[in-house]
């Protein structure tokens, strides 16, 4: 299995990204997808994930009304759609697969992850 993130950068404050994640070697439909980010010095954070039929979204307070997550599940991709940015997002962020809930928060329910794209918002 292999989960490949892409689309990190540097980014103003107030501005957009879009992070995609290219999944391989598992059967895409059949797990939820989510965001975690990890932060200099802390700890790994739920970002947001998305149902197996992309129907349903689970998102962390931090982010709401400014993050969105798509998928598509004929191009085994994940999307985060990442708007009015703050410094305090500046991490790195990978994307996971579990096979249970979307609502799961916690990464070590997660069962596969990607190896990480830094994203910088400057103030």
């Amino acid at each position: 299995v292999q989960l490949q993130a892409s689309g990190g950068g540097l980014v103003q404050a107030g501005g957009s990204l879009r992070l995609s994640c290219a999944a391989s070697g598992l059967t895409f439909s059949t797990y939820a997808m989510g965001w975690f980010r990890q932060a200099p010095g802390k700890g790994r954070e739920f970002v947001i994930a998305r149902s197996r039929r992309g129907d349903s979204t689970n998102y962390a307070d931090s982010v709401k009304g400014r993050f969105t997550i798509s998928r598509d599940n004929a191009k085994n991709t994940v999307y985060l759609q990442m708007n009015s940015l703050k410094p305090e997002d500046t991490a790195v962020y990978y994307c996971a697969a579990t096979s249970g809930s979307y609502l799961v928060t916690a990464s070590t329910r997660y069962d596969y992850w990607g190896q990480g794209t830094l994203v910088t918002v400057s103030s």
